[in-house]
């Protein structure tokens, strides 16, 4: 009888579209999405993608943060269905949220890449998610398989993006929920925001935490003060620059960064740049986890399986394979 009731739930699941692991962890998928998705349909497409990202890549590293963010960017607002990638006017790129994303040229040599050898079959979506995994690679992480068998949307919103994605201002309670709405788990948030580890931000996304930050304090004091004696030298409370850039890692501030652990180290160091990082330290519900994912390997290994469940977020089984992923197909 107990395994008649699995059954039937298992199976009400899936016609749902949700298939949970008969483990309980949390990992969430998606009827259609399996790994190997184009081994009979593409069989060379992660190849050609692998190659085409490389390339761009070599021309510039720091492009990988920004591809590796711009997966979580488009997953977060309509699921994972490249919309992100859209042109136009109220696009979700345009978004004041989306202002300082880079990388799309390396989508778009990606797509023109496997286009040449599989016209039609290979989404946008698919090839967002790849090029994230291997643009993690390129910066010495550690890859993970990546499911296909997305299909493109046809939606594509400014305000969507607005109002979806995590400001830097969240702390624990509100990432919790803004992840949980998506099937993930307090854990896999806390990993996923691991890839802080690279990339940059700029002073207006941070300011606020330095100079009247509340009334009982000028500067937050979860900074460490001397790191935000250096930030303050870096951005002036009236006269800063909002295309300076400023790492997100301190420990290895490097142009394009290093994946690797040390993010965590930084937050025990009460040197993250923003509150949506330091509070995973801070807050009791979130500091063993941090602490937990100081061993790097632990961490690669983590991170990979939270991008497959993320991947997993909102995908649908309907809708466009693109033929340029800027715009929607008219046909």
């Amino acid at each position: 009888m107990m395994q008649f009731r699995w059954l039937l739930l298992v199976s009400l699941l899936t016609i749902s579209g949700v298939v949970v692991d008969a483990y309980g962890t949390g990992d969430y998928g998606y009827v259609g999405l399996r790994d190997n998705y184009y081994a009979s349909s593409c069989k060379d497409a992660e190849k050609v993608i692998k190659k085409a990202v490389q390339t761009e890549l070599a021309k510039n590293l720091k492009h990988a943060a920004g591809v590796l963010r711009m997966q979580f960017h488009d997953c977060f607002v309509e699921g994972c269905d490249a919309s992100v990638l859209l042109d136009g006017p109220r696009t979700e790129k345009t978004a004041p949220v989306n202002a300082k994303l880079a990388g799309f040229e390396v989508i778009d040599a990606a797509k023109a890449a496997v286009e040449a050898i599989c016209p039609g079959v290979v989404s946008c979506a698919d090839i967002l998610a790849y090029a994230a995994r291997d643009s993690t690679v390129e910066l010495n992480g550690t890859a993970w398989a990546v499911q296909g068998g997305r299909k493109d949307g046809t939606v594509s919103r400014a305000s969507r993006a607005e109002a979806e994605l995590p400001p830097p201002e969240f702390q624990v309670s509100q990432l919790i929920d803004s992840f949980a709405r998506r099937g993930l788990s307090a854990r896999q948030m806390v990993v996923l925001s691991g890839s802080h580890t690279v990339g940059v931000s700029f002073c207006d996304k941070f300011v606020s935490r330095l100079y009247n930050f509340n009334s009982a304090f000028f500067t937050d004091p979860s900074i460490d003060p001397a790191y935000a004696k250096e930030l303050k030298n870096i951005c002036p409370q009236h006269t800063f620059n909002t295309t300076i850039e400023v790492f997100m890692d301190v420990i290895t501030p490097t142009s394009a960064g290093v994946f690797e652990a040390n993010y965590y180290k930084t937050l025990q160091e009460h040197k993250g740049l923003f509150t949506s990082d330091q509070s995973l330290f801070d807050d009791t519900r979130t500091k063993a986890m941090v602490t937990s994912l100081l061993n790097n390997r632990r961490f690669q290994k983590e991170f990979g399986k939270a991008m497959r469940a993320m991947g997993r977020v909102g995908v649908k089984t309907k809708g466009q394979i693109r033929t340029n992923c800027r715009v929607v197909n008219t046909y």
